[in-house]
């Protein structure tokens, strides 16, 4: 046994924060989050928050993966999966008007729906460029 296995054999696996006997939060084999993640561990997240993000767009916009692609390639698509990653897919189903104006290829009505939207006060210019990003493709 090496010692990498020894410490995650001692220390158990949690996938979800939680406080460890001295009242510390701690997350995965033991790392206590109150002294922050490197630059790596941060990226190594977002890649998979952003590969969740793709899925969940993929879901819902899309019967055929190659299709979808095709018809928003590009910045479309970049806009799509910023906003699933900023809201989460919950929150970005309820943008029901924007949803249904991108199946139907309405870019316009896509990009003025994103705009009237509480999403679009909170988070300001992301929101005008990414509605920029549906309209203009």
């Amino acid at each position: 046994m090496d010692v990498q296995e020894y410490v995650k054999k001692n220390e158990g696996l949690r996938l979800k924060p939680y406080l460890c006997t001295s009242g510390k939060w701690t997350i995965g084999y033991g790392h206590n989050l109150e002294e922050g993640i490197s630059e790596y561990v941060a990226e190594a997240i977002l890649d998979e928050d952003i590969r969740t993000a793709i899925e969940d767009v993929l879901d819902i916009f899309s019967n055929d993966k190659d299709e979808f692609q095709l018809i928003l390639s590009g910045n479309r698509y970049i806009a799509l999966v910023d906003m699933m990653f900023n809201l989460g897919k919950p929150r970005f189903l309820t943008f029901k008007r924007m949803i249904q104006a991108i199946k139907e290829k309405n870019w316009d009505k896509a990009a003025n729906e994103l705009l009237d939207s509480k999403y679009a006060t909170q988070v300001g210019q992301r929101a005008i460029n990414n509605a920029n990003f549906l309209r203009k493709g």
